[in-house]
Protein backbone atom coordinates (compact mmCIF):
# COMPACT_ATOMS: atom_id res chain seq x y z
CA UNK A 1 0.00 0.00 0.00
CA UNK A 2 1.44 3.34 -1.08
CA UNK A 3 1.13 6.72 0.61
CA UNK A 4 -1.19 8.00 -2.14
CA UNK A 5 -3.56 5.10 -1.42
CA UNK A 6 -4.02 6.33 2.15
CA UNK A 7 -4.35 9.94 0.98
CA UNK A 8 -7.10 8.97 -1.46
CA UNK A 9 -9.19 7.37 1.29
CA UNK A 10 -8.32 9.75 4.10
CA UNK A 11 -10.62 12.47 2.77
CA UNK A 12 -13.55 10.11 2.21
CA UNK A 13 -13.14 8.56 5.66
CA UNK A 14 -12.81 11.98 7.23
CA UNK A 15 -16.02 13.24 5.61
CA UNK A 16 -17.82 10.19 6.97
CA UNK A 17 -16.15 10.22 10.37
CA UNK A 18 -16.13 13.81 11.57
CA UNK A 19 -19.93 14.23 11.79
CA UNK A 20 -20.13 10.90 13.66
CA UNK A 21 -17.25 12.02 15.89
CA UNK A 22 -19.12 15.19 16.80
CA UNK A 23 -22.39 13.29 17.19
CA UNK A 24 -20.78 10.72 19.50
CA UNK A 25 -19.07 13.53 21.35
CA UNK A 26 -22.49 15.00 21.90
CA UNK A 27 -23.59 11.90 23.82
CA UNK A 28 -20.61 12.24 26.15
CA UNK A 29 -21.11 15.97 26.53
CA UNK A 30 -24.52 15.29 28.06
CA UNK A 31 -22.73 13.56 30.94
CA UNK A 32 -19.89 16.07 30.85
CA UNK A 33 -22.30 18.99 31.17
CA UNK A 34 -23.97 17.24 34.10
CA UNK A 35 -20.58 16.64 35.75
CA UNK A 36 -19.25 20.17 35.21
CA UNK A 37 -22.40 21.94 36.42
CA UNK A 38 -23.23 19.51 39.23
CA UNK A 39 -19.60 19.68 40.38
CA UNK A 40 -20.27 23.31 41.27
CA UNK A 41 -22.97 22.15 43.68
CA UNK A 42 -20.70 19.88 45.73
CA UNK A 43 -18.28 16.93 45.87
CA UNK A 44 -20.98 14.46 46.98
CA UNK A 45 -23.15 15.50 44.03
CA UNK A 46 -20.22 14.98 41.66
CA UNK A 47 -19.56 11.55 43.17
CA UNK A 48 -23.27 10.73 42.78
CA UNK A 49 -23.09 11.59 39.06
CA UNK A 50 -20.07 9.28 38.81
CA UNK A 51 -21.67 6.22 40.36
CA UNK A 52 -25.05 6.75 38.64
CA UNK A 53 -23.41 7.25 35.24
CA UNK A 54 -21.25 4.17 35.86
CA UNK A 55 -24.42 2.07 36.08
CA UNK A 56 -26.28 3.99 33.35
CA UNK A 57 -23.38 3.94 30.88
CA UNK A 58 -23.31 0.12 30.88
CA UNK A 59 -26.96 -0.07 29.80
CA UNK A 60 -26.70 2.84 27.36
CA UNK A 61 -23.63 1.42 25.63
CA UNK A 62 -25.29 -1.98 25.37
CA UNK A 63 -28.22 -0.25 23.67
CA UNK A 64 -25.86 1.59 21.33
CA UNK A 65 -24.19 -1.72 20.48
CA UNK A 66 -27.53 -3.36 19.67
CA UNK A 67 -28.42 -0.45 17.39
CA UNK A 68 -25.05 -0.75 15.60
CA UNK A 69 -26.22 -4.05 14.09
CA UNK A 70 -28.21 -2.02 11.55
CA UNK A 71 -25.32 -0.02 10.06
CA UNK A 72 -23.19 -2.75 8.40
CA UNK A 73 -26.27 -4.47 6.96
CA UNK A 74 -27.51 -1.21 5.44
CA UNK A 75 -24.00 -0.38 4.19
CA UNK A 76 -23.70 -3.79 2.50
CA UNK A 77 -27.19 -3.46 0.97
CA UNK A 78 -26.26 0.02 -0.25
CA UNK A 79 -23.11 -1.38 -1.86
CA UNK A 80 -25.32 -3.87 -3.68
CA UNK A 81 -27.87 -1.17 -4.63
CA UNK A 82 -30.64 -3.01 -2.75
CA UNK A 83 -33.03 -0.33 -1.41
CA UNK A 84 -35.68 -2.87 -0.42
CA UNK A 85 -33.27 -4.65 1.94
CA UNK A 86 -32.20 -1.34 3.51
CA UNK A 87 -35.79 -0.45 4.39
CA UNK A 88 -36.49 -3.98 5.62
CA UNK A 89 -33.57 -3.74 8.03
CA UNK A 90 -34.69 -0.30 9.26
CA UNK A 91 -38.20 -1.55 10.00
CA UNK A 92 -37.02 -4.62 11.90
CA UNK A 93 -34.33 -2.65 13.72
CA UNK A 94 -36.90 -0.16 15.02
CA UNK A 95 -38.83 -2.96 16.71
CA UNK A 96 -35.68 -4.47 18.20
CA UNK A 97 -34.34 -1.17 19.48
CA UNK A 98 -37.64 -0.08 20.99
CA UNK A 99 -37.99 -3.37 22.86
CA UNK A 100 -34.41 -3.20 24.12
CA UNK A 101 -34.89 0.44 25.15
CA UNK A 102 -37.93 -0.56 27.19
CA UNK A 103 -36.15 -3.53 28.78
CA UNK A 104 -33.11 -1.43 29.67
CA UNK A 105 -35.32 1.23 31.25
CA UNK A 106 -37.05 -1.42 33.36
CA UNK A 107 -33.64 -2.73 34.38
CA UNK A 108 -32.57 0.73 35.51
CA UNK A 109 -35.73 1.11 37.57
CA UNK A 110 -34.03 -1.42 39.81
CA UNK A 111 -30.80 0.56 39.58
CA UNK A 112 -31.38 1.96 43.04
CA UNK A 113 -31.17 -1.54 44.50
CA UNK A 114 -27.96 -2.10 42.52
CA UNK A 115 -26.48 1.04 44.07
CA UNK A 116 -27.38 -0.19 47.56
CA UNK A 117 -25.22 -3.30 47.23
CA UNK A 118 -22.17 -1.56 45.75
CA UNK A 119 -20.86 -0.45 49.15
CA UNK A 120 -20.73 3.24 48.23
CA UNK A 121 -20.97 6.21 50.65
CA UNK A 122 -24.61 6.54 51.82
CA UNK A 123 -24.80 10.26 51.17
CA UNK A 124 -23.75 9.63 47.57
CA UNK A 125 -26.32 6.85 46.99
CA UNK A 126 -29.20 9.01 48.30
CA UNK A 127 -28.37 11.65 45.71
CA UNK A 128 -27.72 9.17 42.87
CA UNK A 129 -31.00 7.18 42.97
CA UNK A 130 -33.51 9.75 41.63
CA UNK A 131 -31.02 10.99 39.02
CA UNK A 132 -30.48 7.42 37.74
CA UNK A 133 -34.24 6.78 37.46
CA UNK A 134 -34.78 9.88 35.31
CA UNK A 135 -31.87 9.35 32.92
CA UNK A 136 -32.89 5.68 32.71
CA UNK A 137 -36.20 6.71 31.15
CA UNK A 138 -34.25 8.71 28.54
CA UNK A 139 -33.11 5.39 27.04
CA UNK A 140 -36.48 5.01 25.28
CA UNK A 141 -36.19 8.13 23.09
CA UNK A 142 -32.44 7.54 22.81
CA UNK A 143 -32.89 4.09 21.22
CA UNK A 144 -35.45 5.48 18.78
CA UNK A 145 -32.93 8.17 17.84
CA UNK A 146 -30.23 5.51 17.39
CA UNK A 147 -32.40 3.49 15.01
CA UNK A 148 -32.80 6.29 12.48
CA UNK A 149 -29.27 7.58 13.05
CA UNK A 150 -27.66 4.21 12.27
CA UNK A 151 -29.84 3.82 9.19
CA UNK A 152 -28.70 7.20 7.85
CA UNK A 153 -25.07 6.46 8.69
CA UNK A 154 -25.26 3.12 6.87
CA UNK A 155 -26.17 5.17 3.78
CA UNK A 156 -23.17 7.48 4.41
CA UNK A 157 -25.41 10.35 5.60
CA UNK A 158 -23.73 11.41 8.84
CA UNK A 159 -24.00 15.19 9.09
CA UNK A 160 -27.67 15.45 9.99
CA UNK A 161 -27.35 13.35 13.17
CA UNK A 162 -24.44 15.57 14.14
CA UNK A 163 -26.52 18.73 13.80
CA UNK A 164 -29.40 17.21 15.77
CA UNK A 165 -27.13 15.92 18.56
CA UNK A 166 -25.20 19.15 18.97
CA UNK A 167 -28.42 21.19 18.99
CA UNK A 168 -29.82 18.92 21.69
CA UNK A 169 -26.64 19.43 23.71
CA UNK A 170 -27.07 23.18 23.63
CA UNK A 171 -30.63 22.69 24.91
CA UNK A 172 -29.33 20.31 27.59
CA UNK A 173 -26.80 22.86 28.85
CA UNK A 174 -29.42 25.62 28.97
CA UNK A 175 -31.87 23.36 30.82
CA UNK A 176 -29.10 22.26 33.18
CA UNK A 177 -28.45 25.86 34.12
CA UNK A 178 -32.13 26.58 34.64
CA UNK A 179 -33.08 23.42 36.52
CA UNK A 180 -29.93 22.71 38.56
CA UNK A 181 -29.51 26.22 39.91
CA UNK A 182 -33.14 27.37 39.79
CA UNK A 183 -33.28 30.19 37.25
CA UNK A 184 -36.13 32.16 35.60
CA UNK A 185 -38.56 31.25 38.36
CA UNK A 186 -37.78 27.52 38.71
CA UNK A 187 -36.89 25.97 42.05
CA UNK A 188 -33.27 24.74 42.20
CA UNK A 189 -33.42 20.98 41.67
CA UNK A 190 -29.70 20.18 41.89
CA UNK A 191 -28.75 16.76 40.56
CA UNK A 192 -32.36 15.85 39.71
CA UNK A 193 -32.54 18.93 37.47
CA UNK A 194 -29.62 17.58 35.45
CA UNK A 195 -31.55 14.33 34.96
CA UNK A 196 -34.64 16.13 33.65
CA UNK A 197 -32.53 18.20 31.28
CA UNK A 198 -31.00 15.02 29.85
CA UNK A 199 -34.41 13.39 29.35
CA UNK A 200 -35.93 16.40 27.59
CA UNK A 201 -32.94 16.83 25.26
CA UNK A 202 -33.05 13.15 24.22
CA UNK A 203 -36.77 13.31 23.44
CA UNK A 204 -36.04 16.25 21.14
CA UNK A 205 -33.17 14.31 19.51
CA UNK A 206 -35.49 11.41 18.68
CA UNK A 207 -38.14 13.72 17.20
CA UNK A 208 -35.55 15.53 15.07
CA UNK A 209 -34.04 12.33 13.65
CA UNK A 210 -37.45 10.82 12.85
CA UNK A 211 -38.50 13.94 10.95
CA UNK A 212 -35.24 13.92 8.95
CA UNK A 213 -35.50 10.28 7.82
CA UNK A 214 -39.23 10.51 7.11
CA UNK A 215 -39.17 13.66 4.98
CA UNK A 216 -35.66 14.15 3.49
CA UNK A 217 -35.94 13.62 -0.27
CA UNK A 218 -33.04 11.16 -0.55
CA UNK A 219 -34.92 8.65 1.60
CA UNK A 220 -38.05 8.56 -0.62
CA UNK A 221 -36.71 5.69 -2.74
CA UNK A 222 -36.37 3.60 0.43
CA UNK A 223 -39.80 4.39 1.88
CA UNK A 224 -41.49 3.14 -1.31
CA UNK A 225 -40.51 -0.35 -0.11
CA UNK A 226 -41.99 0.08 3.38
CA UNK A 227 -44.72 -2.43 4.25
CA UNK A 228 -45.97 -2.49 7.82
CA UNK A 229 -47.59 -5.92 7.40
CA UNK A 230 -44.52 -7.79 6.10
CA UNK A 231 -42.06 -9.17 8.67
CA UNK A 232 -39.58 -12.01 8.61
CA UNK A 233 -37.51 -13.89 11.15
CA UNK A 234 -34.36 -13.78 9.03
CA UNK A 235 -34.05 -9.99 9.26
CA UNK A 236 -34.56 -10.05 13.03
CA UNK A 237 -31.94 -12.79 13.29
CA UNK A 238 -29.40 -10.95 11.13
CA UNK A 239 -29.78 -7.76 13.18
CA UNK A 240 -29.63 -9.57 16.51
CA UNK A 241 -26.64 -11.67 15.45
CA UNK A 242 -24.70 -8.45 14.83
CA UNK A 243 -26.26 -6.14 17.41
CA UNK A 244 -26.35 -8.29 20.55
CA UNK A 245 -22.66 -9.36 20.42
CA UNK A 246 -21.74 -5.73 19.72
CA UNK A 247 -23.80 -4.73 22.75
CA UNK A 248 -21.89 -7.22 24.86
CA UNK A 249 -18.60 -5.83 23.52
CA UNK A 250 -19.61 -2.48 24.97
CA UNK A 251 -20.87 -4.08 28.18
CA UNK A 252 -17.55 -5.83 28.73
CA UNK A 253 -15.58 -2.65 28.11
CA UNK A 254 -17.83 -0.05 29.71
CA UNK A 255 -18.73 -2.52 32.45
CA UNK A 256 -15.06 -2.84 33.26
CA UNK A 257 -14.78 0.93 33.62
CA UNK A 258 -17.98 0.98 35.69
CA UNK A 259 -16.56 -1.73 37.94
CA UNK A 260 -13.44 0.37 38.26
CA UNK A 261 -15.65 3.22 39.51
CA UNK A 262 -17.21 0.86 42.06
CA UNK A 263 -13.82 -0.27 43.36
CA UNK A 264 -12.60 3.31 43.59
CA UNK A 265 -15.81 4.16 45.44
CA UNK A 266 -14.64 1.78 48.19
CA UNK A 267 -11.84 4.29 48.78
CA UNK A 268 -14.24 7.19 49.44
CA UNK A 269 -16.14 10.04 47.78
CA UNK A 270 -13.03 12.09 46.93
CA UNK A 271 -11.25 9.40 44.84
CA UNK A 272 -14.59 8.56 43.21
CA UNK A 273 -15.16 12.20 42.23
CA UNK A 274 -11.60 12.35 40.85
CA UNK A 275 -12.23 9.17 38.88
CA UNK A 276 -15.36 10.77 37.41
CA UNK A 277 -13.39 13.81 36.27
CA UNK A 278 -10.61 11.79 34.62
CA UNK A 279 -12.99 9.21 33.16
CA UNK A 280 -15.24 11.89 31.72
CA UNK A 281 -12.30 13.43 29.89
CA UNK A 282 -11.08 10.02 28.67
CA UNK A 283 -14.63 9.18 27.55
CA UNK A 284 -14.67 12.27 25.34
CA UNK A 285 -11.66 11.07 23.34
CA UNK A 286 -13.00 7.49 23.28
CA UNK A 287 -16.41 8.48 21.95
CA UNK A 288 -14.77 10.62 19.29
CA UNK A 289 -12.71 7.59 18.27
CA UNK A 290 -15.95 5.61 17.94
CA UNK A 291 -16.84 8.06 15.17
CA UNK A 292 -13.79 6.86 13.22
CA UNK A 293 -14.86 3.31 14.08
CA UNK A 294 -18.31 4.00 12.61
CA UNK A 295 -16.67 5.23 9.40
CA UNK A 296 -14.66 1.99 9.30
CA UNK A 297 -17.88 -0.03 9.65
CA UNK A 298 -19.56 1.82 6.77
CA UNK A 299 -16.53 1.71 4.44
CA UNK A 300 -15.80 -1.96 5.13
CA UNK A 301 -19.47 -2.97 4.79
CA UNK A 302 -19.88 -0.98 1.58
CA UNK A 303 -16.74 -2.40 -0.05
CA UNK A 304 -17.67 -5.90 1.08
CA UNK A 305 -21.02 -5.45 -0.68
CA UNK A 306 -19.08 -4.51 -3.82
CA UNK A 307 -16.63 -7.44 -3.24
CA UNK A 308 -13.69 -5.05 -3.47
CA UNK A 309 -11.35 -6.39 -0.77
CA UNK A 310 -8.19 -4.41 -1.70
CA UNK A 311 -10.12 -1.13 -1.32
CA UNK A 312 -11.71 -2.49 1.85
CA UNK A 313 -8.28 -3.04 3.41
CA UNK A 314 -6.94 0.38 2.43
CA UNK A 315 -10.08 2.15 3.69
CA UNK A 316 -9.87 0.33 7.03
CA UNK A 317 -6.15 0.87 7.52
CA UNK A 318 -6.68 4.55 6.82
CA UNK A 319 -9.19 4.58 9.69
CA UNK A 320 -6.60 2.94 11.96
CA UNK A 321 -4.12 5.65 10.99
CA UNK A 322 -6.66 8.40 11.66
CA UNK A 323 -7.32 6.96 15.12
CA UNK A 324 -3.62 6.76 15.91
CA UNK A 325 -3.08 10.40 14.91
CA UNK A 326 -6.11 11.66 16.84
CA UNK A 327 -5.50 9.64 20.00
CA UNK A 328 -1.83 10.62 20.02
CA UNK A 329 -2.96 14.24 20.09
CA UNK A 330 -5.38 13.65 22.99
CA UNK A 331 -2.71 11.71 24.86
CA UNK A 332 -0.32 14.64 24.59
CA UNK A 333 -3.13 16.98 25.67
CA UNK A 334 -3.94 14.91 28.77
CA UNK A 335 -0.28 14.66 29.72
CA UNK A 336 0.56 18.32 29.24
CA UNK A 337 -2.64 19.72 30.82
CA UNK A 338 -3.28 17.13 33.51
CA UNK A 339 -3.09 19.78 36.25
CA UNK A 340 -5.44 22.21 34.48
CA UNK A 341 -8.26 20.12 32.99
CA UNK A 342 -9.74 19.00 36.36
CA UNK A 343 -10.39 22.66 37.24
CA UNK A 344 -13.18 22.57 34.65
CA UNK A 345 -15.10 20.22 36.95
CA UNK A 346 -14.31 21.18 40.53
CA UNK A 347 -12.35 23.50 42.81
CA UNK A 348 -11.73 20.76 45.41
CA UNK A 349 -7.93 20.51 45.57
CA UNK A 350 -7.98 16.90 46.79
CA UNK A 351 -10.10 15.85 43.81
CA UNK A 352 -7.93 17.82 41.39
CA UNK A 353 -4.70 16.24 42.68
CA UNK A 354 -5.96 12.68 42.23
CA UNK A 355 -7.60 13.40 38.87
CA UNK A 356 -4.40 14.91 37.47
CA UNK A 357 -2.47 11.71 38.27
CA UNK A 358 -5.15 9.57 36.62
CA UNK A 359 -5.00 11.69 33.46
CA UNK A 360 -1.35 10.67 33.00
CA UNK A 361 -2.46 7.03 32.86
CA UNK A 362 -5.33 8.00 30.54
CA UNK A 363 -2.75 9.56 28.22
CA UNK A 364 -0.87 6.25 28.11
CA UNK A 365 -3.89 4.20 26.98
CA UNK A 366 -5.13 6.57 24.29
CA UNK A 367 -3.44 4.72 21.42
CA UNK A 368 -4.67 1.32 22.56
CA UNK A 369 -8.18 2.68 23.01
CA UNK A 370 -8.25 4.15 19.50
CA UNK A 371 -6.88 1.04 17.79
CA UNK A 372 -9.20 -1.38 19.57
CA UNK A 373 -12.38 0.61 18.88
CA UNK A 374 -11.54 0.96 15.18
CA UNK A 375 -10.71 -2.75 15.09
CA UNK A 376 -14.15 -3.55 16.46
CA UNK A 377 -15.80 -1.26 13.89
CA UNK A 378 -13.87 -2.68 10.93
CA UNK A 379 -14.61 -6.28 11.94
CA UNK A 380 -18.28 -5.37 12.52
CA UNK A 381 -18.47 -4.13 8.93
CA UNK A 382 -17.50 -7.66 7.87
CA UNK A 383 -20.08 -9.24 10.17
CA UNK A 384 -17.33 -10.56 12.48
CA UNK A 385 -18.57 -9.88 16.02
CA UNK A 386 -18.52 -13.13 18.01
CA UNK A 387 -14.77 -13.63 18.43
CA UNK A 388 -14.14 -9.91 19.09
CA UNK A 389 -16.78 -10.12 21.82
CA UNK A 390 -14.89 -13.00 23.44
CA UNK A 391 -11.66 -10.98 23.15
CA UNK A 392 -13.14 -7.98 24.94
CA UNK A 393 -14.41 -10.21 27.76
CA UNK A 394 -11.02 -11.85 28.22
CA UNK A 395 -9.01 -8.64 28.02
CA UNK A 396 -11.07 -6.64 30.51
CA UNK A 397 -12.55 -9.19 32.89
CA UNK A 398 -9.90 -11.92 32.92
CA UNK A 399 -6.83 -9.69 32.59
CA UNK A 400 -7.60 -5.99 33.10
CA UNK A 401 -9.85 -5.84 36.18
CA UNK A 402 -8.06 -8.57 38.19
CA UNK A 403 -4.74 -6.85 37.44
CA UNK A 404 -6.22 -3.54 38.56
CA UNK A 405 -7.54 -5.04 41.79
CA UNK A 406 -4.15 -6.56 42.63
CA UNK A 407 -2.29 -3.34 41.87
CA UNK A 408 -4.79 -1.22 43.82
CA UNK A 409 -5.42 -3.27 46.95
CA UNK A 410 -2.55 -5.77 47.20
CA UNK A 411 0.33 -3.61 45.96
CA UNK A 412 -1.30 -0.44 47.36
CA UNK A 413 -1.30 1.65 44.17
CA UNK A 414 -4.83 2.76 45.17
CA UNK A 415 -6.91 4.34 42.38
CA UNK A 416 -3.90 4.45 40.04
CA UNK A 417 -3.57 0.67 40.26
CA UNK A 418 -7.10 0.20 38.94
CA UNK A 419 -6.35 2.50 36.02
CA UNK A 420 -3.14 0.60 35.23
CA UNK A 421 -5.27 -2.53 35.00
CA UNK A 422 -7.53 -0.79 32.48
CA UNK A 423 -4.45 0.18 30.48
CA UNK A 424 -3.39 -3.49 30.33
CA UNK A 425 -6.85 -4.61 29.18
CA UNK A 426 -7.06 -2.01 26.42
CA UNK A 427 -3.59 -2.86 25.11
CA UNK A 428 -4.32 -6.59 24.88
CA UNK A 429 -7.59 -5.89 23.04
CA UNK A 430 -5.96 -3.53 20.55
CA UNK A 431 -3.23 -5.99 19.56
CA UNK A 432 -5.55 -8.99 19.09
CA UNK A 433 -8.21 -7.11 17.10
CA UNK A 434 -5.73 -5.50 14.73
CA UNK A 435 -4.09 -8.86 14.00
CA UNK A 436 -7.53 -10.44 13.57
CA UNK A 437 -8.63 -7.86 10.99
CA UNK A 438 -5.38 -8.05 9.03
CA UNK A 439 -5.39 -11.85 8.84
CA UNK A 440 -9.11 -12.14 8.07
CA UNK A 441 -9.02 -9.65 5.19
CA UNK A 442 -5.91 -11.29 3.71
CA UNK A 443 -7.70 -14.63 3.64
CA UNK A 444 -10.81 -13.00 2.16
CA UNK A 445 -8.76 -11.32 -0.58
CA UNK A 446 -7.12 -14.66 -1.42
CA UNK A 447 -10.55 -16.35 -1.56
CA UNK A 448 -12.02 -13.72 -3.88
CA UNK A 449 -8.96 -13.88 -6.14
CA UNK A 450 -9.37 -17.63 -6.43
CA UNK A 451 -13.04 -17.21 -7.37
CA UNK A 452 -12.11 -14.69 -10.10
CA UNK A 453 -9.21 -16.71 -11.54
CA UNK A 454 -11.00 -20.04 -11.07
Amino acid sequence: MKARDFKEHFKRNYLLAYPVVLSQLGHVLVGAADSVMVGRVGTNELAAVSIANAVFSVTMMFGIGVSFGLTPLVAQADGEGNHRASMRFLKHSFVINFIFGLLLFILLLFGGYILDILNQPKEVIILAKPYLAIIGFSLLPFMIFQTFKQFAEGLSMTKQAMYITLSANVINIILNYILIFGKIGFEPLGLVGAGWATLISRVLMAIGMIIFVLYFHQFKKYWTHFKVTVWNKKSFKQLLNLGVPTGFQYIFEVGAFASAAVMIGWMGATPLAAHQVAMNLASISYMMATGISAAATVRVGNQLGQRDIPTLRIAAFTCFLMAIIFMSFTGILFMSMNDLLPFLYTSDQSVIQIASSLLIIAALFQLSDGIQVVGLGALRGMGDVKLPTAVTFMAYWVIGLPSGYLLAFVFDFQEKGIWYGLLIGLSVTAIILFVRFNNKTRLLAHKFNQEITG
